[in-house]
C-alpha cells in the first residue's frame, strides 16, 4: 500500500487486503492509525490477526514535491539469510553465474566466470552473453535465451560448444542453463545464466562412446575387410575426421600374421578408408615406405601421437600420402598397430584436420584400446576365413571335378556357394543299360562338418550305384549309412561342437531310362523336380516325400515312375533355390518353362543373372538335365525260346547284329560267349519268359531278362567241378556285370567296350 504525508492511504493492494481484511473502497482515504486500531479491535469479526505476518518494509517515494510512503511485506525483501547465501554463491561457487538484462547483456557475474573466460570482470560486464563467450553458434543460443525471456520456462543443462581461442588448442564445452528473473510484481528483469565448463567430462564421455560404438559394430561380421570397414565407420567422425586401416596381405587371405618386427618387404592392403582425400585406392597392395611412423609402428607395436605441419620430416618418404594430408588440412595424427600376441596384423591411422581439436594423450590411450579390440575381431575373421577356405576347398574336391558324360543325358548345374561352404552336391552316374542316375543332395550346416559328411554320403552312393539297386532301395541303404553317421556324431564328447549339431540331410535320385523312355524318382526331403516336355509344357512331378536322411523311423522311400519323352528337361534343386525357380509361383519359373529348347548352360546363366541379390546365407544348387533318344537301330530286343535251344538262337542273333554294328571280330566273339553263358544260366535257373536285349551305346551291354526272383551267384569252381564256371567266365570277360531286380522280373547284365571299327 501507499500512504501520503498525512498518514492517509492512497493505494491499497490486494496483498494489503489479504493482510488487514479491508477492501480498497474501505481503506483508501482513511488514516493508517485508524485502520490498524480498528483491525486490532475488530480482529475477531474480521478473523485476522498480526501473529505470523512478519515484518513490513517501508520506503519513501518522491511524487512531485511530496513524499509518499510505500509499504510492502518483508517477504519481497532480501533477508540476512538470503544475503548470506548469495554472497558466497557469487564469490566462491565453481559454477559461472551471470545476471543478464532483458537485452542479454551481462550486468553481474561471479568469480568462477572469470576463471572460465580468463578475462577481468570489467571487460565482460556490458557484453552480450553469447559474444562474451564466443560460442560456436551464438545465434542459436540467443534464440533459446529469448524464448526463456518470453515464456518463463527455464532451459537447463544445454551443451554448448565454444570456438577455439587463440593460445588454447581445445574448444571448450559448457553446460548452460537459463532462468528468467522477475520482480515482485511479475515484471521481467532479465535472466540468470549459469555456465559450467564440462570439456573434460564430455571428452571422457565421448571417448567412452567411441569405444562402446567400436565394440558394438566391429566383430559382427566374420570377414577381415568387413571388420576394417566397420572400424572406420565407428570412429569417423566421432573420434577422427579421417581413418585408414591397412592390413597385412597374408592376414586378408587367412594366413598366419608375421611376428614383430615386420620385414619391410611384407605387403599391406589398404582395407578401409573414410575421409576426404585418399593417398591410395582401397584395395591397393604395397609395401610401407621405410622411415615413416607407419613402418615404425610395425617394428615395435608402440602407438604414436604426432603433430603434422609443413616441416614434418617423414612426409618426404611417402609423397602420395603427404599430398593427401596437405589437401585434407590434417594437423594431428595417431598411428596405432593392429597386433595380437606379439603378431602384427596391420596398422590404423587416425587423422584430425581443419577445425577439429588436436589429439591428446588420452586419445592415444583410446586409440590403443580401439585397435586392440579391432585386432581381436580381425584375427577371429582371419581364422574364420581360413576355416572357410579349407571347408570350401574340401567341398570343391569332393564335388564332381569332371562328371562323366552320358550319351543319353546332357546336364548342367548352377552352384551358389554359401559364405562358409556347405554340404550341397550333385552327381550324374552312368548305369547299365544306357540309364543315367541324376542325384542332388544337401547336408544341413556349414563348414568342414557339412563338407566331410557330404563326401561320405557321395562315396556311399557311388558304391550302392555299382550294385545296380533300384532307386528306392538305394536311398533306403543310404539312409542306413546316415543313421550310423548320426549315431557316431551323437557319441562324440559333449564338449565337441559337432556333438550338439544333429545330422540332417536330404537327397533326390532320378533314374532316366532311354530305352523304356521313363524316369524313376525317389526323394528324401528335397523338393519335387520339374519336367519341361519337348512341346514346352511343364509340370511338377508328384513324388511322395520320404523322410530326411538319418531319420530313425521306418518310413519308406516310395518311388514314382513316369513316362519321359526324349528331349525332356528335368530340373532338380535344393530347397532354397526351389522357392525361386521350381515352385509354381516362383519368380523364375517362367525362365524354366521357356527353356525347352534352350542350351542348358545358357539357361543356368539366365537364372544366375536373375538372382541378383547374392550373399546367400546357405548353399544353393540346381541341376538341369535334358534326355536324348537312343536310336532304335542301336537296340536289339528279342524273345528267347524257353529250352536249351535258347543259347544257340541267342548266339546267331547277336552275331548278325554285331556285324551290322561293325563290331570287331574279337569283341564279337567275346560277346557271343558272354551271351551264351548268360542265356544258359537263365534257362537252367531262371523262369520264362526269357528276353535278350543288346544295347550298343558307349558300352556294349548284354541283358538277359527272366521272371525268377532268385539272383545268380558267382562261384569259384574247383578243378573237378563240372558246373559253376559260367558267371566266372562272364566276370572275367566283361568290364562290369550285375543283376537288377525289378517288380516282376530280374535282369542279369554284362558290359564291355564296343571295339567299333
Amino acid at each position: 500500500m501507499r500512504v501520503d504525508e498525512s498518514g492517509r492511504v492512497i493505494e491499497w493492494s490486494p496483498q494489503a487486503q489479504a493482510m488487514f481484511g479491508w477492501s480498497p473502497e474501505e481503506a483508501v482515504g482513511r488514516s493508517v492509525a485508524f485502520l490498524v486500531h480498528e483491525t486490532a479491535a475488530d480482529a475477531v469479526r474480521r478473523r485476522v490477526g498480526f501473529d505470523g505476518m512478519g515484518s513490513l518494509l517501508v520506503r519513501p517515494v518522491l511524487t512531485g514535491s511530496s513524499v509518499d510512503w510505500e509499504v510492502r511485506g518483508a517477504g519481497h525483501a532480501v533477508s540476512d539469510q538470503d544475503l548470506a547465501i548469495l554472497q558466497p554463491l557469487f564469490a566462491q561457487s565453481p559454477v559461472g553465474l551471470h545476471v543478464l538484462d532483458d537485452q542479454l547483456r551481462i550486468v553481474r557475474m561471479n568469480t568462477a566466470t572469470r576463471a572460465l573466460r580468463g578475462a577481468p570482470v570489467g571487460r565482460l560486464v556490458g557484453q552480450v552473453f553469447t559474444e562474451a563467450y564466443r560460442l560456436a553458434d551464438p545465434q542459436e543460443e540467443e534464440t533459446v535465451a529469448r524464448q526463456v525471456l518470453e515464456s518463463g520456462e527455464p532451459s537447463l543443462n544445454r551443451l554448448v560448444r565454444g570456438m577455439r581461442v587463440y593460445g588454447d588448442e581445445r574448444r571448450s564445452i559448457y553446460s548452460v542453463s537459463y532462468i528468467r528473473l522477475e520482480n515482485a510484481d511479475g515484471d521481467v528483469l532479465g535472466l540468470v545464466a549459469s555456465a559450467v565448463d564440462v570439456t573434460d567430462r564430455e571428452r571422457a564421455l565421448q571417448r567412452l562412446s567411441v569405444l562402446d560404438e567400436v565394440h558394438k559394430k566391429v566383430g559382427e561380421r566374420l570377414d577381415v575387410i568387413a571388420a576394417c570397414e566397420d572400424l572406420v565407420d565407428a570412429v569417423v567422425p566421432a573420434f577422427s575426421g579421417i581413418a585408414v586401416v591397412e592390413v597385412i596381405e597374408d592376414v586378408v587371405r587367412g594366413e598366419a600374421p608375421p611376428l614383430v618386427p615386420v620385414d619391410r618387404d611384407v605387403p599391406l592392403r589398404r582395407a578401409a578408408f573414410r575421409g576426404r582425400v585418399t593417398a591410395y585406392p582401397v584395395g591397393d597392395v604395397r609395401h610401407l615406405p621405410y622411415g615413416t611412423p607407419f613402418s615404425r609402428v610395425l617394428s615395435d607395436l608402440r602407438p604414436r601421437l604426432l603433430p603434422i605441419d609443413e616441416d614434418t620430416l617423414w612426409l618426404a618418404a611417402d609423397p602420395p600420402r603427404a599430398d593427401a594430408i596437405k589437401r585434407s588440412g590434417v594437423h594431428s595424427l595417431i598411428v596405432a598397430p593392429l597386433a595380437l600376441r606379439g603378431e602384427a596384423l596391420g596398422v590404423v591411422s587416425f587423422y584430425r584436420h581443419d577445425l577439429e581439436d588436436p589429439f591428446e594423450e588420452e586419445d592415444l590411450a583410446l586409440a590403443a584400446d580401439v585397435c586392440a579390440h579391432a585386432a581381436l575381431c580381425i584375427d577371429n575373421a582371419r581364422r574364420f576365413a581360413r576355416e572357410r577356405t579349407i571347408a570350401a576347398t574340401v567341398q570343391r574336391r569332393l564335388l564332381p571335378q569332371a562328371p562323366t558324360g552320358s550319351t543319353t543325358v546332357d546336364f548342367c548345374h548352377l552352384h551358389l556357394p554359401g559364405p562358409e561352404g556347405g554340404g550341397a552336391w550333385f552327381d550324374v552316374i552312368t548305369l547299365a543299360g544306357a540309364r543315367t542316375a541324376l542325384i542332388v543332395g544337401d547336408v544341413a550346416g556349414q563348414g568342414m562338418a557339412a563338407a566331410t559328411t557330404m563326401g561320405q554320403l557321395r562315396t556311399v552312393i557311388y558304391s550302392l550305384a555299382a550294385l545296380d539297386l533300384e532307386p528306392d532301395e538305394l536311398l533306403a541303404r543310404l539312409n542306413d549309412t546316415a543313421v550310423r553317421l548320426a549315431a557316431e556324431r551323437a557319441a562324440l564328447p559333449t564338449g565337441d561342437p559337432l556333438h550338439r549339431e544333429p545330422l540332417i540331410a536330404g537327397c533326390l535320385i532320378a533314374v532316366c531310362d532311354p530305352v523304356d523312355l521313363t524316369i524313376t524318382v525317389v526323394r528324401a526331403g528335397l523338393p519335387e523336380p520339374v519336367v519341361v516336355l519337348p512341346d514346352g509344357s511343364s509340370s511338377t512331378l508328384c513324388v511322395p516325400a520320404g523322410p530326411l536322411l538319418a531319420s530313425t523311423g521306418n518310413a519308406p522311400f516310395p518311388a514314382t515312375t513316369v513316362d519321359l519323352p526324349a528331349g525332356s528337361l528335368v530340373a532338380i534343386s535344393t530347397a532354397g533355390l526351389a522357392e525361386k525357380v521350381l515352385a509354381p509361383s516362383a519368380a523364375l519359373r517362367s525362365v524354366l518353362d521357356d527353356g525347352a529348347d534352350r542350351p542348358l548352360g545358357e539357361l543356368c546363366d539366365t537364372i544366375a543373372y536373375a538372382l541378383k541379390e547374392g550373399g546367400w546365407p546357405s548353399e544353393k544348387l540346381l541341376l538341369l538335365a535334358r534326355t536324348r533318344t537312343l536310336p532304335e537301330e542301336r537296340i536289339l530286343t528279342c524273345r528267347l525260346p524257353d529250352g536249351p535251344e535258347a543259347a544257340p538262337f541267342a548266339r546267331r542273333t547277336v552275331r548278325r547284329r554285331l556285324a551290322t554294328w561293325n563290331v570287331e571280330e574279337e569283341t564279337a566273339f567275346t560277346t557271343e560267349l558272354i551271351v551264351s553263358e548268360l542265356v544258359g544260366n537263365a534257362v537252367r535257373y531262371g523262369s520264362p519268359p526269357l528276353t535278350l536285349r543288346l544295347i550298343h551305346d558307349a558300352m556294349l551291354t548284354c541283358e538277359v531278362i527272366d521272371t525268377a526272383p532268385s539272383g545268380p551267384h558267382m562261384r569259384h569252381a574247383r578243378t573237378v567241378d563240372e558246373t559253376g564256371r559260367g558267371l566266372f567266365i562272364v566276370a572275367t570277360l566283361a568290364t562290369h556285370w550285375g543283376t537288377r531286380f525289378q517288380t516282376e522280373r530280374k535282369t542279369v547284365w554284362a558290359q564291355q567296350s564296343t571295339g567299333t571299327t
